[in-house]
């Protein structure tokens, strides 16, 4: 313990503590000197593509005193309406049972306990397909065999890759000139790029229409406008900057 004192008092006499810190303070402010000011910035971009598929849910709704007289009598409209989407739609789209239910109807009394009054037999097909322009005759071809209730038509895009691309560029450079014109403000320029960050996009399916006012049984065609879908995409990345200041 003794020497260790006696070193560190000859080292104060000597002056190194002083040359040691000296130097520290030298590199510290060096370093400061090269160290660039960093900012976040972000960019949105938003982008409008066609969409490429439609799904439309089709039901078939019976009504009867009896739950196997509704039943039966929604096979035979739902065979028939399968029949009439096969030919309509086309070998290319898919169609599918999405839902099936028979239920009872009940009649609600104050003070009563509920009274069954009839059964109600629903069976939803989904009908999902490329081929736009088919829509108006599936649409007709399904009400005309039987269905009387429509779920709705959603538009989507399968094939979104280069919709997505083109929104994460957009949105990459719009951050990118963000950087750049803080960096011009202050006099300087960007260095370097510290961190990029992909927030995710956004391709919300477009709804056209729902109900059963959309079905027409008359001697005119469904009219379907596909319009388009909007995709956004958001970036977000820390920029280096060199200011001249």
């Amino acid at each position: 313990m003794k020497r260790l004192i006696m070193l560190i008092g000859m080292l104060a006499t000597f002056g190194v503590s002083t040359i040691i810190f000296g130097q520290g303070t030298q590199q510290t402010t060096r370093d400061d000197s090269k160290r660039g000011t960093r900012v976040m910035v972000s960019g949105d971009s938003l982008i409008q593509a066609q969409p490429d598929t439609a799904v439309v849910v089709l039901s078939v709704v019976t009504q009867a005193k009896r739950a196997i007289d509704a039943q039966q009598e929604n096979a035979t409209k739902s065979q028939a309406v399968l029949n009439a989407l096969k030919s309509a739609a086309g070998t290319g789209a898919e169609i599918k049972t999405s839902g099936y239910s028979v239920e009872p109807q009940r009649v609600y009394k104050e003070g009563q306990p509920p009274t069954i009054t009839g059964y109600e037999a629903r069976n939803s097909v989904t009908v999902t397909t490329s081929d736009l322009t088919r829509l108006g005759a599936v649409i007709d071809a399904a009400a005309t065999a039987g269905v009387n209730d429509i779920g709705g038509i959603t538009f989507t895009l399968r094939q979104d890759r280069p919709a997505r691309d083109k929104a994460l560029s957009e949105a990459t450079r719009e951050a990118m000139s963000k950087a750049q014109v803080i960096a011009q403000a202050l006099g300087g320029r960007v260095v370097r790029i510290v961190e990029v960050q992909e927030e995710g996009f956004q391709r919300p399916p477009q709804p056209v229409y729902r109900g059963v006012e959309a079905m027409v049984a008359r001697d005119k065609a469904t009219p379907v406008e596909v319009g388009s879908l909007d995709i956004s995409s958001r970036v977000q990345l820390i920029a280096e900057i060199e200011p001249n200041l």
